[in-house]
């Protein structure tokens, strides 16, 4: 699911409150995979970078719920 909304943000070269909303939740559950995380590594890259621009205000807080990926359980 994360890889998804990521795969979509770059397509648009836009991420949604909704996408990041959903993320943050996935993330809060523990609902991520190996890839997610890579996947929301390279997002958070294109955000920096100015490729993909962020549709809410503040700051891109993902990376922040990404410290505690190592304590989380991929899903099968």
């Amino acid at each position: 699911m994360i890889h998804s909304l990521v795969k979509s943000a770059f397509e648009t070269g836009c991420i949604s409150v909704a996408s990041e909303g959903l993320i943050l939740q996935l993330l809060a559950h523990h609902f991520c995979l190996p890839t997610d995380v890579q996947a929301l590594q390279s997002l958070s890259q294109a955000i920096e970078g100015g490729k993909v621009q962020r549709e809410g205000p503040g700051t891109w807080s993902v990376m922040t719920h990404l410290g505690a990926i190592g304590s989380l359980s991929p899903i099968a």
